[in-house]
């Protein structure tokens, strides 16, 4: 992997250094809070399905199809939600969103039978979409092309850390409280985890800036350092003056395709960890969820030292390609010894490394290259047809199992995509997304 040299750290270059990590500091954190509780109420019916399955009757392929059905209404509103996110500011449309998912998903433990799962799940989808594109989109306000893999490696950590803690706080939930009030453990569990985002969607009504220029907590000299850094990468882009450009850029629909076969694995393991964790002869919700917190332990130190190593080499193909074969390697291995949970969960554990190493560094491809008007829509319409996946993985598991009684096949086939996305990341152009 040829690797170019890094520049020597110039008094300029270590003065936008500081203001960087001022930054992070500021803006980071706050974001991995907010995809924490984004990331809890869209697979926690992964947990919720140990016991609502069979309280309410549901058949694989049925659970399968509800946790898709929420890409649909993702899919169809993503676009939209990401040009009213520029138009009206980040601040205000991130706090709407979130609000609008939190009374969403505290209205699951209402669901009494398979229509309601499917709606409501559909209604969560639309209720969240533009989130995810719109941070992204959002990060390319302040930070430029070099900085940017770093930045959504740690934003993107919200997925193991809500996998870390959230597993475990989920069974926690629906052992201690099932039968309070006369409700089930998954209803309890659905409620009281929709509190984070109502709450974290008020505090970011005062807390997020617009924009460089909204900063109250940068100097005037260090929002010039900022805008300066975001300028000169800028120069590099292809820009787009309108919106319908976006779709008529075959590098974006290339885009599509490598985020939708990634996505597959990465809302696989989402959506089925416990129920794989379980398969292996464990038995115990907070058992599951502590067991299944392991692998996302393993994913949040990998795409923090590959987001690090594709900034500081500046080279983006193989940090990509790399990860995407451990993804294939580990659901390999899962699918051969599914009778170990020791083994199983070292194989899901590469699995997990890998496939949610690749969602946060993907995203340095095509911010490398969309600009102007039409990158709220390009980066939106990447986002929503590669989460496309997140509605035929979790359905293609569901259905494979029924029609099989075998839980790896579907294993084999998600292996096969992620091969099929880092060939798909190797005709990308090194001198188009390498910077």
């Amino acid at each position: 992997m040829p690797m170019p040299a890094v520049a020597a750290e110039t008094p300029a270059l270590a003065r936008e250094n500081t203001v960087y990590r001022k930054v992070i500091r500021r803006i980071v954190p706050f974001l991995i809070l907010c995809y924490v509780a984004s990331y809890l109420d869209r697979v926690n019916v992964g947990f919720a399905k140990l016991q609502m399955s069979d309280d309410l009757g549901f058949s694989e392929a049925a659970y399968g199809l509800g946790a898709g059905l929420f890409f649909i209404g993702y899919f169809l509103l993503e676009v939209p939600s990401n040009l009213v996110l520029q138009r009206v500011g980040a601040r205000t449309w991130i706090a709407r969103i979130m609000i609008s998912w939190g009374l969403v998903s505290a209205a699951f433990m209402f669901v009494t039978n398979e229509v309601t799962f499917y709606v409501l799940r559909f209604l969560l989808g639309a209720a969240e979409a533009g989130f995810y594109p719109g941070v992204i989109l959002y990060c390319t306000y302040w930070f430029p092309s070099h900085r940017r893999a770093r930045v959504i490696a740690m934003f993107m950590s919200a997925i193991p850390v809500a996998g870390i803690f959230g597993n475990p706080l989920s069974g926690w939930i629906m052992d201690t409280f099932h039968g309070v009030n006369g409700w089930q453990g998954w209803q309890w569990m659905f409620l009281l985890e929709a509190v984070p985002a109502l709450l974290v969607g008020v505090i970011t009504l005062f807390y997020l800036d617009d924009g460089v220029r909204d900063a109250k907590w940068l100097t005037d000299e260090e929002k010039a350092v900022v805008e300066r850094a975001v300028a000169d990468d800028s120069a590099h882009q292809t820009v787009h003056g309108r919106v319908r450009d976006a779709f008529r850029e075959p590098k974006v629909w290339l885009m599509c395709l490598i985020y939708f076969c990634f996505v597959m694995g990465q809302y696989a393991l989402t959506f089925w960890m416990p129920t794989f964790v379980e398969s292996t002869g464990i038995e115990g919700n907070v058992t599951i969820g502590v067991l299944s917190a392991v692998p996302f332990v393993a994913a949040l130190i990998a795409m923090n030292l590959f987001g690090r190593s594709a900034d500081k080499r500046r080279e983006r193909r193989w940090h990509l390609v790399i990860p995407s074969l451990m993804g294939a390697v580990g659901f390999s291995l899962s699918a051969v010894w599914n009778g170990s949970t020791a083994l199983s969960l070292t194989a899901l554990s590469v699995a997990a490394a890998g496939v949610l190493t690749c969602a946060p560094l993907f995203w340095s491809l095509p911010t490398a290259f969309l600009g102007g008007t039409a990158a709220a829509a390009g980066l939106a319409l990447i986002n929503s047809v590669g989460n496309l996946a997140g509605f035929v993985s979790p359905y293609m598991i569901g259905a494979l199992k029924d029609a099989t009684g075998s839980a790896s096949i579907p294993m084999y086939v998600l292996a096969l995509t992620l091969v099929v996305g880092a060939a798909a990341v190797l005709t990308a152009k090194k001198q188009v997304v390498n910077r």
